[in-house]
């Protein structure tokens, strides 16, 4: 069985074994989508570069850092290993006190609906990552919510504290891009701890790719046209 992810496809193969774990615990890919999710809220209404960045900032910290680091820390697992529980609750305390601050700025600024999008995005932070409640909440319809359609919610309701007929059809399609995806990874985790043969586990992580890499790209490719 695999005993730990350092041989995953988003690891780098270069650099100190630290330098390769803490690149993987953040499952860059994935913490990309889930940004661009984010800012594909603030591209369907008028947006502002300075919250369009804070945004991506906020879910970056949030998603990306602390959420990974209760994931290695609430894990039963320990995909990454035994790492030190200190230093990863004080990586994800740190980058959520940063990315709740932010939230609240702009919320008490003219953003208010962050406040209950940020609740509900806090409870599932804690409540899958950690797996409370008997690992309840440790689903597909919670990560589809939280990573995928909420992100869209908030990034609009970052720049005009409202959600436009675009806003609601952008977060179906992130949704559903975030369900393939966890769907994927959980087959692919599935036949690499079961010793599958390469050439059967390999086509779900050319999936993995394909899905972070026509988010990712296709967001990017989106902002620069509409912007230029």
């Amino acid at each position: 069985m695999q005993s730990d992810r350092m041989s995953e496809w988003f690891v780098p193969k270069f650099g100190s074994r630290k330098f390769r774990l803490f690149v993987g615990i953040l499952f860059l890919p994935y913490t990309g989508m889930a940004v661009s999710f984010a800012i594909w809220g603030s591209l369907s209404v008028e947006f502002s570069l300075e919250r369009l960045a804070s945004i991506g900032l906020i879910y970056f910290l949030a998603i990306g850092v602390s959420a990974h680091c209760l994931d290695a820390l609430g894990s039963k697992k320990k995909p990454w290993g035994e790492l030190p529980k200190t230093k990863l609750l004080a990586a994800a305390i740190i980058s959520l006190i940063i990315a709740f601050s932010i939230g609240l700025y702009f919320a008490f600024l003219d953003s208010w609906w962050l406040i209950p999008i940020g609740v509900i995005e806090g409870f599932f932070l804690f409540a899958y990552n950690l797996e409370l409640f008997g690992g309840k909440f440790h689903n597909n319809a919670s990560f589809v919510l939280s990573w995928g359609i909420l992100p869209v919610f908030a990034g609009s309701a970052i720049q005009s504290n409202a959600m436009s007929a675009e806003t609601v059809i952008l977060s179906v399609i992130a949704g559903f891009a975030s369900y393939l995806l966890i769907i994927t990874s959980r087959k692919y985790k599935a036949l690499k701890q079961q010793n599958a043969r390469y050439e059967i586990f390999h086509q779900k992580e050319i999936i993995l790719k394909m899905i972070s890499l026509v988010v990712i790209s296709g967001t990017v490719f989106y902002f620069v046209l509409i912007h230029l």
